[in-house]
C-alpha cells in the first residue's frame, strides 16, 4: 500500500495439538500460500464493491489478480455463511449474458420484508445443479 514494499519475515512453530497430533501454527494474518494478508484482502474486497476491480488495483498500486482473489475470498466467506432460514417466497428470472445464446437463472427472495438475489445459475440446461 502507499507504495511501500513490506516483507514479513517469521518462522512458524511446530505445536503439538492434543487431537491433531504436531502440526505448524496457524498464522492469523495468513491464508494459506497466499501473496496477500487476510486484512489486506478484506480492504480490497470492500474497495471492489465501490470502484471497479481495475480502479482499485490501481489506486492501491495491486494487480487486478489480488484485487479478483480478495473478492472471491469474501464471496467465498459470504456462501459458506449464508442464512436461508426464513425465505417464504422465491422468484426465478433468466438474462441474456454476452453475446448468442448465453443465459444466467437468477434466484431470488422476493419477501415483503427482504428482497435479495440468492443464487445464480450459468447456461441453460434441462438440469441446473445447485452448488
Amino acid at each position: 500500500m502507499w507504495g511501500i514494499k513490506v516483507f514479513l519475515v517469521y518462522a512458524p512453530r511446530r505445536v503439538e495439538c492434543p487431537s491433531c497430533g504436531i502440526r505448524v501454527e496457524q498464522m492469523p494474518w495468513a491464508r494459506g500460500k497466499r501473496p496477500l494478508t487476510r486484512a489486506y484482502g478484506w480492504f480490497l474486497a470492500s474497495w471492489g464493491r465501490r470502484l471497479s476491480w481495475k480502479e482499485t488495483a490501481e489506486v492501491f498500486r495491486t494487480s487486478w489478480e489480488s484485487v479478483f482473489r480478495s473478492v472471491e475470498m469474501a464471496v467465498e466467506w459470504g456462501r459458506a455463511h449464508q442464512d436461508l432460514s426464513g425465505v417464504q417466497a422465491i422468484g426465478i428470472d433468466e438474462i441474456a449474458w454476452k453475446k448468442g445464446h448465453k443465459y444466467l437463472t437468477l434466484v431470488y427472495q422476493i419477501d415483503a420484508h427482504c428482497k435479495r438475489l440468492l443464487w445464480i445459475g450459468k447456461e441453460r440446461k434441462t438440469k441446473t445443479l445447485l452448488r
